[in-house]
């Protein structure tokens, strides 16, 4: 089951995240958007939506770091592991909290809100479970950060080289028995939101708008 688990499971949600999103481009292009709710509510929207994204680029920027760097790369920049992991829990855990703030506000906003009839009748079934387990992917990734504020567990000798090897076609599971358990929830919740991924309205971050930047503005007037 581990072998499955760390050596299988993960190329069954690149499948699902590159093959199936294709499909979905392909079959159904028109139906290929975000939904947007802002004409819904903006008041909330303008403030969650931009701290959100930025948030999450910077923690994917950490991850790329942290995870595709190797370790013996950064020593061999003259950056010890130890400084290293005091340079991202500074920058990284500041991000991580930002993005947990961020993802509740927005989860209140579509879901508590006052304008939430509205959102929640523009949110599929599908959508519904990515957020649950987006969710769990961001809380599990703060709460492994923090918990690891002492550096007692050094990911970039499991984690990255286990998710190197999956790239490289030549997967290590056993790097990933004896990680802390919330680090195996935490790639088990990105694994789900990677299989989920196609069926919703987050295949949107995939389309770069280039012309967004010039486009003529969308007024909405009040009836």
């Amino acid at each position: 089951m581990s072998d499955f688990v760390w050596g299988g499971l993960p190329y069954i949600a690149f499948t699902f995240l590159i093959v199936g999103t294709i499909v979905r481009y392909v079959v159904s292009e028109r139906n290929w958007t975000t939904k947007s709710s802002e004409f819904l509510d903006k008041k909330h929207a303008k403030w969650g939506e931009p701290i959100f994204h930025f948030a999450l680029l910077c923690v994917i920027g950490g991850h790329v770091m942290g995870i595709l760097i190797p370790q013996i790369v950064t020593e061999s920049l003259g950056m010890s592991e130890t400084q290293y992991h005091d340079m991202a829990l500074m920058a990284g855990a500041p991000a991580g909290i930002l993005l947990v703030l961020a993802f509740f506000y927005l989860m209140w906003r579509r879901f508590l809100s006052g304008s939430a009839a509205y959102l929640k009748a523009n949110t599929s079934t599908m959508d519904k479970w990515l957020y649950f387990f987006l969710g769990i992917t961001i809380l599990t990734g703060i709460t492994g950060t923090l918990s690891n504020a002492d550096g007692a567990f050094n990911y970039r000798l499991f984690i990255g080289p286990w998710f190197r090897g999956l790239l490289y076609f030549d997967p290590q599971p056993g790097l990933m028995l004896h990680i802390p358990l919330i680090f195996k929830i935490h790639m088990l919740s990105w694994m789900t939101v990677a299989i989920l991924f196609p069926f919703t309205r987050l295949v949107h971050c995939l389309s770069i708008p280039f012309r967004y930047l010039w486009r003529a503005p969308i007024v909405y007037r009040k009836r």
